[in-house]
């Protein structure tokens, strides 16, 4: 047999790890090769819409009567506007109730619908009616949101949608005796009047 020379066996010694470099480059190339695909969706953004409401009395009250004597009655309207991009809930109450002694005696009768601007009630029709109330009362019961009245749903039109309503009084003094109604003389009471629009929560 032949021995192999000192030679040979180096190559032999270095063919080996070539070998192992050129298999590992192999399963390397191997590895990183594969199907792809991908989709998107893009663009994604969030906007909050709004709520407003105006009325049509140009910042004049709707009612300074003077020399009120018993019995007594009038009315007006004013017309509500929604300009919201978002559906909600409209709701009339009260604020700022001043009591000098009429508060009692003038009794309101407010109407909600369509028709009528501020001051004047022609063409306005009914659609709802809330029960005559003494001034006392409705801003005992009727003073904020939650305990509102006359409640409007709106569907979200941003150029606009109107409800208009109709305020009727009378002061009324049936109950008391002539005594009592002279000590009335020289006495006022005022009041606000004010409507709220919230958005519909989300179901």
């Amino acid at each position: 047999m032949k021995v192999p020379s000192v030679r040979s066996r180096r190559i032999a010694s270095l063919a080996v790890p070539a070998a192992m470099v050129l298999v590992g480059a192999m399963v390397w190339q191997a590895s990183s090769s594969a199907f792809s695909s991908d989709t998107r969706n893009i663009g994604n953004s969030w906007e909050t819409g709004s709520v407003a409401l105006t009325d049509d009395d140009a910042g004049a009250a709707m009612f300074q009567v003077q020399n009120v004597v018993p019995g007594q009655t009038g009315q007006k309207c004013i017309q509500v506007t929604a300009r919201s991009s978002v559906p909600g809930l409209v709701k009339l109450y009260t604020a700022d109730l001043a009591a000098d002694g009429l508060q009692d005696y003038v009794k309101v009768t407010i109407q909600q619908g369509t028709g009528g601007t501020f001051g004047d009630c022609t063409g306005f029709v009914a659609s709802a009616t809330e029960a005559s109330q003494s001034l006392s009362q409705l801003a005992a019961d009727h003073t904020s949101y939650g305990t509102g009245i006359l409640p409007w749903s709106t569907a979200g039109v941003p150029t606009g949608e109107s409800a208009t309503y109709k305020v009727s009084w009378v002061f009324d003094v049936g109950s008391l005796d002539q005594a009592a109604v002279d000590d009335l003389q020289g006495h006022s009471t005022s009041i606000n009047l004010e409507w709220e629009l919230q958005n519909t929560p989300p179901s």
